[in-house]
């Protein structure tokens, strides 16, 4: 799936003559993340998303050009890559928490999920705080829930409701209050971003724009003052502008494909339920941001479904240590 996101970048890239490395760059993070999650999990299972929820938690508050204190107002900051990296990070300790089978442990890992809310919270991204709580009630109550299949699916119709308000309001299909209300929260200009997305979608449904160009052929990029970082912050709108609708379905694709990586992991179901949780939220954020033009959110989202999904090592029974030959050799002239 991810080499047919790849292929795709190149083809629509070739087409229109744009810039395919951030795709790229993002599908290489997925993988490497994914591929090393998987290793690190069956290896070490609780220590390896320990280390994982400190270094995303690190990485929010060392990081300077994901703080969201100097960007503009919105709902998620000008990228969103803050309140995605920490609630990544409170994905993995939740994992960590239900991977530790004594009570202590798992306490203390708990705690440190809801720490990670509250340094959200004291770095300026309330949505962040307000997503990093969701992840820790949902790994409360995965222990609840017998199949699996019906909390992913619920995860998964939790997105499409999320993309499906970001299309309503882009259109401008719902009615004057609900669109007032919603448009300041999200700001008139993001607003306007996404309806140039869709704009170039509508004249370009097959291929797209191309990678990288919607900063060029967005005129509410243009005049943006101060300068905009020449993307629409949302993720299925940009891949709708420059990649056209395939590109949308390959996006939802691999969103699919890692539910249905979940559904099938053999760790237990509220480690699944868990990261699902997480990478929900994530995929929830990146509707109305652009989060996961960051390499290390992407990154990391692809260590915490490795994590997830990762088959534990099995356990080997101790092997009776084999007598010198020496002894076996004594032991035959004694019964000869």
């Amino acid at each position: 799936m991810l080499g047919a996101c790849a292929a795709w970048s190149l083809i629509t890239a070739a087409a229109h003559g744009g810039r395919p490395e951030g795709v790229l760059l993002a599908v290489l993070a997925v993988a490497a993340g994914y591929a090393s999650g998987r290793i690190c999990g069956e290896l070490l299972p609780v220590a390896s998303p320990v280390v994982g929820a400190f270094a995303g938690l690190g990485l929010a508050v060392a990081a300077p050009h994901i703080d969201p204190g100097s960007q503009p107002a919105s709902p998620l900051g000008q990228t969103g890559a803050t309140a995605a990296l920490l609630t990544l990070s409170a994905g993995a300790a939740c994992c960590a928490a239900w991977a530790a089978r004594p009570p202590g442990p798992r306490f203390c890992l708990r705690l440190l999920a809801a720490g990670v809310a509250v340094a959200a919270a004291v770095l300026g991204s309330i949505p962040g705080s307000v997503a990093c709580l969701g992840v820790l009630l949902c790994s409360l109550a995965a222990d609840r829930v017998r199949r699996r299949a019906v909390g992913l699916g619920g995860l998964a119709l939790a997105v499409a409701l999320v993309t499906g308000a970001t299309w309503a309001i882009a259109e401008d299909a719902l009615p004057d209050g609900p669109t007032s209300s919603l448009e300041g929260q999200l700001t008139r200009h993001r607003v306007l971003l996404w309806r140039d997305a869709l704009g170039m979608a509508g004249r370009e449904p097959g291929l797209g724009a191309g990678p990288g160009r919607f900063a060029e052929l967005s005129a509410t990029a243009a005049e943006a003052v101060p300068p905009s970082d020449g993307k629409p912050h949302s993720a299925p709108f940009q891949q709708a502008a420059e990649q056209g609708v395939p590109g949308v379905v390959l996006l939802a694709a691999v969103f699919g494909w890692i539910l249905y990586a979940l559904w099938r992991s053999p760790r237990s179901t509220p480690v699944v339920l868990t990261a699902g949780a997480a990478l929900t939220a994530l995929a929830a954020m990146a509707a109305v941001g652009n989060a996961l033009s960051f390499t290390t959110v992407t990154a990391g989202a692809g260590l915490l479904a490795g994590l997830a999904t990762a088959r534990p090592a099995p356990a080997t029974p101790p092997v009776p240590p084999e007598d010198p030959p020496e002894d076996r050799a004594d032991g035959a002239r004694m019964n000869h």
